[in-house]
């Protein structure tokens, strides 16, 4: 028997089906899709060990909760383990010993950040990084920076220049921008808090003709629907373009990225050299574009609302305890 054309009811159905796979698979991308970018923060940065510590088999004090948060990275509420929300209500998790963020990162619990563990667990391989770690935030329900996800708000208190700073080895950018490590870590540090240079890695212009740096602010990641070119650090490009653009060459995921405009050595002398405009990776060839059409979705969704999941109540004089929501 030959199958019955769907009639308009069925046909609804299935669109709407098909929308609410392409969001969530949008946002499960977004939020903990590395592109294998560990073999580059993890491989050759080696940012793990500066996380770690020297007492965790990294290098140096290591980075506690404390001083994360300071950096302005964020924790996923729902993401922690229930017996650590117990002993975080108890005050039993030393917010200031880097161990305690070992067990945030087991947990999947920093937002945007992914740690590659030894099989027994004890020792940080790697991280790579996501969508989520410059474009979500948290709505601080429990305390500053430890909340539920707020996906596609701008993570403006993260101070990438001086996370990416901590890292043992910054040979990578010194290689590519021919800079002294001092000139990089320099360039680095006069972000500050929620500006990225997304162009320096191009143009090699860590700062502007006035003195100040050349980064500017990260954008929201939502809100986009009908958007043609992306147009916060001018048209340069569409927002898949761009999702394909960051995924490569910022993130540095594997994959395939392809633009001929970049082989420009007098707009591009940094890319031109290094050859920027024709990258392929062995391995994932294509994965952050094979990825990108699930996140188009869900950058046009709008802005999202609070998301339930561990939830604040008030005990004693406001102190925020944390309880599990079904």
């Amino acid at each position: 028997m030959s199958k019955k054309a769907p009639n308009g009811k069925n046909f609804d159905a299935a669109v709407a089906d098909q929308a609410k796979r392409f969001l969530e698979e949008g946002r499960e991308t977004f939020r903990f899709d590395t592109f294998g970018s560990e073999d580059f923060w993890g491989g050759k940065l080696k940012l793990h060990e500066a996380i770690a510590g020297e007492k965790a088999g990294g290098v140096g004090p290591g980075l506690s909760p404390e001083k994360a948060l300071e950096l302005g990275l964020k924790v996923d509420v729902n993401a922690i383990p229930k017996e650590v929300a117990d002993a975080l209500n108890k005050g039993e998790v030393d917010l200031k010993d880097p161990a305690s963020t070992l067990v945030l990162l087991k947990s999947n619990a920093v937002v945007g950040v992914t740690g590659f563990f030894s099989e027994d667990g004890r020792t940080l391989r790697s991280v790579g990084i996501q969508c989520s770690l410059c474009h979500s935030t948290v709505d601080d329900a429990y305390a500053p920076g430890i909340g539920h996800r707020l996906d596609g708000w701008p993570n403006r208190d993260l101070d990438i220049g001086a996370i990416v700073s901590l890292a043992p080895d910054l040979t990578a950018f010194t290689d590519m921008l021919q800079l002294s490590k001092e000139e990089v870590k320099k360039a680095l540090e006069a972000w500050g808090p929620g500006k990225f240079d997304a162009e320096i890695n191009l143009d090699g212009k860590a700062f502007r003709p006035d003195g100040k740096t050349a980064a500017t602010l990260n954008p929201p990641a939502f809100g986009l629907a009908g958007v043609n070119n992306h147009t916060w650090t001018g048209a340069w490009g569409t927002v898949s373009y761009w999702n394909a653009y960051v995924g490569n060459l910022e993130m540095h995921g594997k994959g395939v990225f392809y633009d001929p405009r970049l082989d420009d050595a007098e707009k591009y002398p940094v890319a031109a050299r290094t050859k920027q405009g024709h990258k392929q990776d062995e391995g994932r060839p294509d994965h952050p574009q094979a990825a990108c059409p699930p996140l188009l979705p869900a950058c046009a969704a709008h802005a999202p609302a609070t998301g339930r999941g561990l939830q604040p109540c008030l005990r004693g004089k406001g102190e925020g305890a944390l309880q599990r929501q079904s």
